[in-house]
């Protein structure tokens, strides 16, 4: 029998392998997936370290604040000012109107100092804004997807000085906590606290407690009570509810805030008692400040909001450097101020400047007591605001600048889009009933004109002529291009913009504001260490037309001669281009004019409709908007050199007759100069104008029958049968369709024409016989034309023998039709000339 010895060690043997097998398995399992972790691990490393270094990129230092907030002489960031271009003139401030402007006085909070900020204000501003202030890292992670709050004291300062460019995102949410975290760890929670203090914005443009205590209490921040300081920690949570704009919900919030100190246990029981018993005095609001340009600083902040926070603005240390001319806006205000007054029936003594000698007088007949006016003076070539008056009332300017309708005011840019696509200012248009149903203003037809005249004397009825042909959506695409939409308000800073493109010869100057190019109001953003933060002084460019059609714009609007009235209230001296615009309801009225160098636009309105306005009127409205805008140009354009527009390449001048804008005849008895784009100058002659011989005693057509002394030339304008009932309407002469009486003279034995006979009906070849003879004869000739009373003859025969009842002439008649006159001339010796004539009709 075997031994069981080499089988038990056998498969212990086999045992042994398969666990070692199992075992080598397990370690390379482990051995992998340690690896992966190990790689998964090293990428999670190296990915954190990438997003932390792409979250702290150009992450503003820290050190910056003590700069800010800790300044050598005591002085926090002085209130923001906003100055003229030349810098001499401030226009605003950003501080309270508390007399003269108080510098901001940091006062420090440590009890060491004599003037210290009090504890009370101190753990009122903790309860109110940041209760756990004591506990955190200087900063709060459950709010971080809300990215407009900012829980603690090191957040807010965080946002409001080192972050404030920065739009709100969940990666300038984390910059703003490593920032925090890191303000908190280097300076501590006493200097946190200390400058929030005297950074916090308290309303009414109070930053810092010591601002805020003389604005509100008359009095140091070192002197404030419990009840005070809990009012100002509340304020400091929401500016808006101060003490001056809602006095009792102030002191309210003032309670609340003292009830949170007792219960953090900031207060006793008693203290907390008496400071609810307090009744705060708040010192009377200071009277508002006389700003010199309202109006254009409240452009100026719409278009510096684009650019950077008002909050950081208002918080000080930056000065704002305008494109303002302190003079003319002076100067505008006192003249738009004068004349608002006197519109509306009103005298103020008070308003006095040199400049009022730029004004013209207003008919006596003229007030329209709800009145305003408001205007703006750009720079084209430099796309910069010079000065904007706001809406003035009765001869008291406001600091509003808004929209209005424009009524015709654009309709420049219906016939900008009608040059684009063939027409011209020399074009036809007959403005007549029953082409549009748009009314022209004065009520009035104005029959045949070319577009140039429409053009210069605003009538709505060509425009909408001319807007019907093109089509809205090009009218559309044009008026996007130039940044303005059809059907919506205008502002007068679109209106000078528009304009202004024609000015600088199709080019738009200004600076890139939310994807529009607009005339701004800036030059410079300095901070008070010297920063640059924005610099405007070079204009963008961007082309809209080509010169050549901007040109053809330009000499309409500026043909003083092609206006039917009131030129002379456009003459400023100088050449400039105006449009008139206002609305079907009279309401609103416009003057948009401009030269190389300036565009003023003025506006003119009325909340009710008053029928001076309306009744007998011819674009009355419009005219008042004629002498604000008269004045102003003047006023702008004051040492100014005299500039004109210069001819581009592409466009080219040509006589034309007026009003077809085709080619001039001896029959045109008025002959312009017209511009037009190269190409589409006239090629046919003018056929408006003809001259017809009239026999002045009957007032028909002479014929060829007529005695000569009753023959005289008139011209005539041939009007199309759809004209014809406005020009008996208008007197226009039309000249007459019956022909004169037809008394043949006594016959001559040596000058007639036998045949044909009078009035016989001939074709083909034509054999012309009579006699062309008698004493003296020296020639014959046979001429024929076309009509009763020809005014072109063509010679068709001639002989140097006399004739006697023979042949004259044969005359082919292949191709001719209608009524035709037949004419022996015999020429005597002494060069005396007889005729005879006769009618045929040429089938």
């Amino acid at each position: 029998m075997p031994s069981t010895l080499p089988i038990l060690r056998a498969r212990r043997e086999r045992r042994l392998a398969k666990q070692h097998a199992s075992d080598s398995r397990k370690r390379s399992l482990f051995v992998s997936a340690g690896m992966i972790l190990s790689l998964a691990i090293a990428a999670l490393i190296i990915v954190t370290a990438f997003a932390y270094v792409s979250l702290t990129r150009d992450l503003p230092s820290i050190q910056t604040l003590p700069i800010l907030l800790n300044p050598p002489n005591g002085l926090l960031l002085q209130p923001t000012k906003i100055y003229d271009r030349t810098r001499e003139h401030i226009l605003f401030t950003f501080a309270p109107a508390f007399g003269a402007i108080q510098p901001r006085r940091y006062i420090p909070l440590s009890d060491t100092n004599p003037q210290h900020l009090p504890q009370s204000l101190a753990d009122a501003v903790i309860a109110t804004s940041d209760p756990n202030f004591y506990d955190h890292a200087g900063y709060d992670l459950t709010t971080i997807t809300n990215y407009e709050l900012h829980d603690t004291l090191a957040q807010r300062l965080v946002s409001d000085l080192l972050l404030f460019n920065e739009p709100p995102s969940f990666r300038r949410a984390l910059r703003e906590r490593i920032l925090a975290a890191q303000i908190t760890s280097q300076f501590g929670r006493a200097q946190i606290l200390e400058w929030y203090l005297n950074s916090a914005h308290f309303g009414r443009y109070a930053f810092g407690a010591e601002s805020a205590a003389q604005l509100y209490f008359g009095k140091s921040a070192a002197q404030l009570s419990t009840a005070e300081s809990a009012i100002l920690a509340a304020v400091s949570d929401s500016p808006s509810l101060n003490p001056h704009d809602a006095p009792q919900t102030a002191i309210e919030r003032g309670h609340e805030t003292i009830r949170k100190m007792s219960a953090l246990g900031f207060l006793s029981d008693e203290a907390t008692a008496n400071a609810l018993g307090e009744s705060p005095f708040f010192q009377p609001p200071p009277p508002p400040d006389v700003q010199p340009a309202a109006a254009f600083v409240n452009l100026l902040l719409a278009q510096l909001d684009s650019q950077f926070p008002r909050a950081r603005i208002e918080r000080g240390g930056v000065t704002i450097i305008s494109t303002l001319d302190f003079n003319v806006q002076q100067q505008a205000s006192c003249v738009s101020a004068f004349y608002a007054a006197r519109l509306a029936g009103l005298r103020d003594p008070s308003i006095q400047c040199d400049s009022l000698r730029f004004l013209s007088a207003l008919p006596p007949s003229i007030t329209i007591p709800d009145s305003s006016a408001s205007a703006i003076v750009t720079d084209p070539q430099r796309g910069q605001v010079l000065a904007a008056v706001g809406e003035t009332f009765g001869g008291r300017e406001t600091p509003l600048i808004g929209a209005h309708k424009p009524g015709s005011a654009l309709d420049a840019l219906i016939y900008l889009t009608g040059f684009t696509r063939g027409l011209s200012p020399a074009s036809l248009i007959w403005d007549i009933p029953g082409k549009t149903d748009v009314q022209n203003f004065d009520g009035a037809y104005h029959g045949p004109m070319r577009l140039r005249t429409a053009l210069a004397n605003d009538y709505p009825a060509p425009a909408a002529q001319v807007a019907a042909q093109m089509g809205a959506e090009s009218i559309d695409n044009v008026m996007s291009s130039f940044g303005v939409t059809r059907g919506a308000e205008l502002s007068l800073l679109d209106a000078a913009s528009v304009y202004g493109v024609f000015a600088e010869q199709g080019a738009l100057f200004g600076q890139d504001i939310n994807g529009k190019i607009v005339s701004t109001t800036i030059l410079k953003v300095e901070d008070n260490a010297g920063g640059l933060w924005l610099d405007w002084t070079t204009p963008q460019a961007k082309p809209i037309v080509s010169p050549a059609l901007a040109y053809l714009v330009n000499r309409s609007l500026s043909d003083l001669s092609a206006r039917a009235e009131r030129s002379s209230a456009l003459n400023v001296g100088r050449p400039v281009a105006v449009k008139l615009g206002q609305t079907a309801d009279a309401l609103d009225a416009w003057t948009i004019g401009y030269s190389p160098l300036r565009v003023v636009a003025a506006w003119v309105g009325s909340r009710e409709s008053s029928p001076l306005l309306q009744e007998g009127s011819r674009n009355r409205e419009a005219h008042i908007s004629v002498e604000l805008w008269n004045a102003l140009m003047q006023i702008a354009s004051q040492n100014l050199p005299m500039e004109d527009w210069l001819l581009p390449a592409g466009v080219s001048a040509a006589a034309v007759c007026d009003p077809s804008g085709m080619l001039p005849t001896s029959d045109c008895p008025n002959v312009a100069q017209e511009v037009f784009l190269q190409g589409n100058e006239p090629v046919q002659a003018d056929t408006m104008y003809r001259t017809y011989a009239i026999n002045h005693e009957t007032g028909l057509l002479a014929t060829v029958f007529t005695l000569p002394q009753l023959i005289e030339e008139r011209t005539y304008l041939v009007v199309p049968p759809e004209a014809r009932a406005w020009a008996e309407s208008a007197g226009v002469a039309i000249p007459p369709t019956a022909y004169d009486v037809i008394q043949l003279p006594p016959p001559n034995p040596d000058v007639n024409i036998a045949f044909p006979e009078l009035f016989a009906e001939v074709s083909g070849m034509v054999q012309i016989s009579g006699t062309a003879a008698g004493a003296d004869f020296a020639s014959y000739r046979v001429l024929v034309g076309r009509g009763l009373n020809p005014q072109e003859w063509i010679e068709v025969g001639r002989g140097d023998a006399p004739v006697e009842d023979d042949l004259l002439v044969d005359w082919n008649t292949a191709g001719l039709s209608g009524l035709y006159a037949v004419q022996l001339q015999t020429v005597r010796t002494d060069q005396r000339v007889e005729t005879a004539v006769i009618q045929v009709t040429i089938k």
